[in-house]
């Protein structure tokens, strides 16, 4: 390790695995990928087309031979790539991509490479401009697309990949950008930390560095331009910060954080089997949100109890067709097995809007939407393509004889959806009845909705005539009623879940139905900040899902709490004039230590 005498400097990136890394920068470079645009001669267009089949050949093996490779890495890491390279594969077969470069090298325009390169810019750049809010996941899906095409390409060129073995034991890995299928390949125990100048927290990239366990800041604008391969530095995962060539004061702030943070992974461990109450001893139920199957295991090691929100739409993700029941009802099975005997919550299909599925793009209105927010989705949809939406309902019924089930209905602002989609759950039901040698539970379901529409906020007495259930998002819930997107840039400040107008709302309904005495729940981004855990108590919640590891530090907020605390908390926060002075009373409270007393 060489000496610290350069001077320090400091860089700013986007947290997106938490911990300390300290270790010896060493740059992870990867060449130029470069090709040549000539035309082929008309006679050798077969032996083009012949090159971009072996090209083909050697991409899916290198792709099953990284899917071997997964058995050594953990196995959350090994259950999110894995779907993600079954993506790359299924592009490599007789896709809209693999016919598009073919019929381009077939013109005789271009050769295997230039047609690779430009059918896989020209479907990434069409997915890139669909219409829709939500441009995170367009981005995924074009890079998909992108990295299809720049595999195919080094091997129809022979250029190398980027490897990591050569790099030392114990560095910090830095480089220009990480691909998700070059995340797969990084040992944990090789590196003390990742930083990457481009990147963010969304993304496959992302979500497989935190599987890992590893520190890491995606994002740091001139990282490689700034640091110097060799020299010593401080990665913090959980603000950010990158520092090159720290100094003794910093080194030792970073060696104190190190210890601080296994003392407190060590205490939230010991919380796993602990219940989730209030030092007065009011119970409180910690659920899960389910994204993807491979979160099973983050939600049995959380301490969770059960799951609050299954977002079903991942089955209908990367699909030339809907999943029709039969594999529906497996999946559903599957998880509701893995969950042995915890209830869970499956919201039916959340579609339209922001949120693009495009094996469904032939049910969407053939027009573009003026404003999709404000249009089809949700359960508007559901209802006018009925056998979508009662195939789903067969699957679910079919598969709750696994273990105990609700129904969850997204964006209800009228007490029609809920009747119309009841009547059709029936329906579903009296059919499955007549089939043979078919087994169904004792009784139906319950089914509930989402309240994520000032509308149903304001309307949940009478939402709760036909409900079992509500539980709201929080997340829509904000957008609908300051009417502001979270893709707005931060410097606005419009999107808070933390205004007195939406914490207003959160509290109208779980007041109205506790007096219709039914259960509510939050399964939105807010039931996962610790800090918030008292003020929901203190609004009326007793019931909150989020992800996997918000549970422990959730759970540990809430134990640290007293209901008259928690409710002295929530009537500050009602009176306040905005989410500044929102978070100004948690924090002093907090620092005070009222929420805790």
């Amino acid at each position: 390790m060489k000496p610290i005498s350069a001077r320090e400097k400091r860089l700013t990136g986007q947290p997106v695995s938490p911990g300390i890394a300290i270790g010896v920068l060493h740059e992870a470079s990867e060449a130029a990928l470069t090709f040549s645009s000539a035309k082929p001669e008309p006679a050798a267009i077969p032996e083009e087309l012949t090159r971009l089949d072996e090209a083909v050949l050697r991409s899916r093996a290198q792709l099953q031979k990284l899917k071997t490779r997964l058995t050594a890495l953990p196995k959350d890491s090994q259950a999110e790539i894995a779907p993600l390279l079954d993506v790359y594969l299924h592009m490599l077969g007789p896709t809209r991509l693999m016919r598009g470069i073919k019929a381009r090298v077939k013109s005789g325009e271009q050769n295997a490479e230039a047609a690779t390169h430009a059918e896989a810019e020209a479907q990434a750049e069409a997915i890139l401009a669909q219409p829709g809010t939500d441009k995170s996941s367009r981005q995924r899906r074009a890079d998909e697309v992108r990295e299809v095409a720049r595999r195919l390409i080094r091997n129809l060129t022979r250029q190398p990949f980027r490897s990591f073995e050569v790099l030392p034991q114990g560095s910090i890995l830095a480089a220009q950008d990480l691909r998700p299928a070059e995340a797969a390949l990084i040992q944990p125990s090789r590196f003390a930390g990742i930083v990457t100048a481009e990147g963010g927290l969304d993304g496959h990239t992302a979500v497989m560095l935190r599987a890992l366990g590893l520190p890491a800041v995606l994002g740091v604008s001139g990282l490689l331009e700034k640091a110097t391969v060799g020299r010593l530095a401080i990665v913090d995962g959980d603000s950010g910060d990158i520092i090159l060539n720290p100094s003794r004061d910093s080194l030792d702030a970073a060696r104190k954080k190190l210890s601080a943070q296994a003392r407190a992974r060590r205490a939230l461990s010991r919380l796993q089997h602990l219940p989730a109450q209030t030092r007065c001893g009011a119970q409180v139920e910690l659920q899960a949100n389910l994204e993807l199957p491979f979160e099973l295991k983050m939600i049995a090691e959380s301490g969770a109890r059960g799951i609050g929100l299954l977002r079903s739409e991942f089955m209908f993700m990367n699909r030339d067709v809907a999943p029709d029941e039969e594999t529906q009802t497996r999946i559903y099975r599957d998880i509701i097995e893995a969950m042995d005997g915890d209830p869970v919550t499956i919201r039916l299909l959340d579609w339209g809007s922001d949120k693009d599925v495009e094996t469904l793009a032939r049910f969407m209105p053939d027009a573009p939407e003026p404003n999709p927010a404000l249009g089809m989705r949700g359960i508007r949809l559901l209802l006018r393509h009925q056998t979508l939406l009662e195939t789903q309902l067969a699957a679910i019924l079919r598969a709750a004889t696994a273990g105990p089930v609700r129904i969850m209905m997204p964006m209800v602002s009228l007490a029609k959806e809920v009747v119309d989609t009841r009547e059709a759950m029936q329906r579903v039901w009296r059919r499955l009845k007549h089939r043979r040698n078919l087994r169904l539970p004792e009784k139906m379901p319950p089914l509930g909705i989402m309240v994520e529409t000032p509308a149903a906020a304001l309307s949940a007495p009478l939402l709760a005539r036909h409900a079992d259930f509500f539980a709201i998002g929080t997340n829509d819930l904000t957008m609908y009623t300051l009417a502001a997107d979270r893709s707005l840039p931060g410097d606005m400040k419009l999107y808070d879940p933390l205004e007195p107008a939406v914490l207003r709302l959160i509290h109208l309904t779980a007041s109205f139905a506790a007096a219709a005495g039914i259960p509510v729940s939050i399964c939105g981004e807010l039931a996962s900040r610790p800090a918030a855990a008292p003020l929901l108590l203190g609004l009326g919640i007793r019931h909150l899902s989020m992800n996997g590891n918000a549970v422990p530090r959730v759970k540990q907020a809430i134990r640290a709490s007293t209901l008259l605390a928690c409710e002295q908390l929530a009537n500050a926060a009602l009176a306040a004039p905005d989410a500044e002075a929102v978070r100004d009373i948690l924090a002093s409270l907090q620092s005070a230590g009222s929420a805790v007393s």
